[in-house]
């Protein structure tokens, strides 16, 4: 069995991208993520509606977590967002990522992000490849 506590510490010490949109993890364990965020100012588009690329990213973020959360580097084969709604700045979203099978080279997860009404603003698929390597270093 993983040590998810230390898989999630060593991709959050590295990862600017998430610290930048502000993602906080809910919970963790093996094949499954929920984070959440709170949309900001910066984050809308020219509509004031929450860019698609932050709520794609928010997605990713949770997938990336979730994946590798076997402990084994994983990286996007494939995915697919469906946007439902619009988010506004304020909204808290959370994010969602539960995976469906695991195999020796590919997994796949459904990724769902909702606001703080329980809207679903969006849903995510995502297919993993399963590189062999191992995130932590021998004896972590």
């Amino acid at each position: 069995m993983a040590d998810t506590d230390q898989i999630l510490k060593t991709m959050l010490a590295k990862d600017n991208f998430s610290r930048w949109m502000g993602i906080e993890v809910d919970e963790y364990r093996e094949g499954y993520c929920k984070l959440h965020y709170t949309v900001k100012e910066d984050m809308l588009n020219g509509f004031s509606i929450v860019h698609g690329g932050i709520v794609f990213s928010g997605s990713d973020s949770a997938f990336a977590f979730a994946c590798n959360s076997h402990g084994q580097l994983s990286v996007a084969l494939d995915v697919h967002i469906s946007f439902i709604r619009a988010g506004k700045a304020g909204d808290v979203m959370t994010v969602e990522a539960k995976e469906i099978h695991t195999g020796n080279k590919t997994s796949f997860y459904d990724i769902t992000t909702s606001n703080d009404k329980g809207e679903i603003v969006a849903v995510f698929k995502g297919t993993a490849y399963r590189t062999g390597k191992d995130i932590l270093p021998p004896g972590v």
